[in-house]
């Protein structure tokens, strides 16, 4: 192109999505010097990732209803939240064998109302906690845990 410009869409968007979801991942201590991680016997990760996606969602739904101004630029988040609990709340029945859809967990205790910075603190570190679980998942469950990590960087961003 004239002048060394790029085109805006030379570089598909899901690709870029993709790039910033993975990048902490990339540049963790653990991927940079090569050891893989240890499975752990401990409880299922995917039930904190659940948790965090539930009391994101409350804390998105009660800052929609302290300011209803805010339901266009919000409610998608609280509807991709939700979503995802569902979810990894079926992953981790598929996993544990239970053929009966998985029942939520707990619901979360109701947020204080806050503000968009204190939503978007919440959303980016269950971006950053879904990414560093990546780490240590099966690759059956990365494309999932991995999509839900770029979906929460991607709201942390339009939040911001």
């Amino acid at each position: 192109m004239p002048g060394g410009l790029v085109r805006v869409d030379a570089v598909p968007r899901r690709r870029v999505l993709a790039a910033l979801a993975l990048a902490p991942v990339a540049l963790s201590p653990v991927a940079l010097t090569g050891c893989a991680a240890v499975r752990d016997d401990g409880p299922d990760p995917l039930i904190g990732l659940a948790d965090a996606a539930r009391s994101d969602a409350a804390l998105a739904a009660a800052l929609v209803a302290a300011d209803p101004d805010l339901a266009e630029r919000v409610n998608p988040l609280v509807d991709a939240r939700t979503a995802h609990a569902a979810r990894l709340d079926a992953e981790i029945a598929r996993l544990a064998g239970d053929t009966a859809p998985a029942a939520a967990g707990p619901a979360p205790a109701a947020p204080a109302v806050t503000d968009l910075p204190a939503l978007r603190a919440a959303v980016t570190a269950s971006g950053r906690t879904a990414a560093e679980a990546v780490l240590s998942l099966p690759a059956e469950r990365v494309g999932l845990v991995a999509s839900i990590s770029a979906c929460c960087a991607t709201y942390a961003a339009v939040l911001g």
